[in-house]
């Protein structure tokens, strides 16, 4: 793993990769859903314990089978976005332990979060996650189960632990929406509660759908998505999930031909492929989003970049351009940015 530019300081550049009306529209899809397993807690047991009928489940993830006689009970999630998958589908109450979190939790998961200890601010030790207890670790990015840190997926099944990594990292291919429905499913099937899952991603596939109707017909507009760096840009490329919320929203990503989910692009490529909206990705540890558009307006070089001309920008969190819940809710905050007229 190469650092990141001096700029801003090294926060998983390769482990990388809303808004009022929207949070209470979650809110009501997650409660849909089985959000606010504190009050209904006795249902959801009750509709878990019937559901435990349709095991075993096997699934097979990154290359890893495992079957599951039962619903896990005791789940540690590293990195937000499982958390937050996880709490949407009513599963707080099967959750021991979190960690890593990119950014603000979600509102209407804020107090259910809260309830979850958290490991650490960080990927937690081996023995740190082992202290909880778990029969279940869900990771978010691959450093979740970093061999090197000795957090491998054999040391966890050697402790008699199961374990599962998002689906974004289990390969090298193209990164869709249709990964986050099918995470969003496979949790489904593992915890019992396909039909959670199943309305989950009814609602999100809604939006999305909404979203994209309303820019439909309009010109592609060039993006550049900046996650960070001075030196050199480290952008989305074109197997970042990134790549498809951009065209959804009525954009086009500006490095969709850059075989990788993240790489390093020149200023001078920038300029030449003349931006008309750049994206800021916003998470902790990579410099504030003030700080991103200082320096991005200070570059003699960027001044004829439409995009800072116009000082067109579009902000979103880290975990909205990740597999999980929020990727739905970034079409919405990238169409209203590329495509304001539409929205007006």
């Amino acid at each position: 793993m190469h650092d990141r530019p001096p700029l801003f300081p090294p926060a998983r550049r390769h482990y990388a990769r809303r808004a009022t009306a929207a949070a209470a529209a979650l809110c009501a899809a997650l409660l849909t859903a089985g959000c606010g397993s504190s009050q209904d807690t006795t249902e959801d047991a009750k509709a878990t314990a019937a559901s435990s009928t349709g095991f075993p489940v096997t699934v097979d993830n990154c290359g890893v089978k495992t079957t599951y006689d039962k619903p896990p009970s005791r789940v540690v999630t590293i990195h937000q976005h499982p958390a937050e998958l996880m709490l949407a589908l009513g599963l707080g109450d099967h959750m021991v332990g979190t960690a890593f979190p990119d950014s603000a939790v979600l509102p209407e998961l804020k107090k259910d979060y809260e309830e979850i200890p958290e490991l650490a601010e960080k990927e937690p030790s081996f023995e740190t996650v082992l202290d909880a207890e778990p029969d279940l670790v869900y990771g978010g990015y691959g450093s979740a189960f970093a061999e090197n840190e000795g957090r491998s997926r054999k040391a966890f099944a050697d402790a008699g632990i199961d374990t599962h990594l998002n689906r974004e990292y289990c390969g090298k291919k193209r990164v869709t929406m249709k990964d986050t429905y099918d995470e969003i499913r496979t949790i489904g099937r593992i915890f019992g509660v396909p039909d959670r899952a199943d309305k989950l991603v009814a609602d999100l596939t809604g939006r999305v759908g909404k979203a994209a109707a309303k820019v439909e017909g309009e010109p592609a507009v060039p993006v550049f998505v900046y996650d960070s760096g001075d030196k050199s840009a480290f952008t989305a490329g074109g197997k970042s999930l990134g790549t498809e919320l951009i065209r959804l929203a009525g954009g086009k990503n500006v490095f969709a031909d850059l075989d990788d989910v993240f790489g390093d692009v020149s200023w001078e490529q920038v300029v030449e492929r003349k931006p008309e909206v750049i994206a800021i990705y916003d998470y902790a540890g990579a410099g504030s989003v003030a700080q991103k558009k200082k320096f991005l307006l200070s570059q003699p070089a960027l001044e004829d970049v439409p995009a800072i001309r116009n000082k067109r920008f579009v902000v979103l969190p880290l975990t909205a351009t990740l597999v999980g819940i929020r990727s739905a809710y970034a079409v919405e905050d990238l169409a209203r940015g590329i495509h304001p007229e539409s929205f007006a």
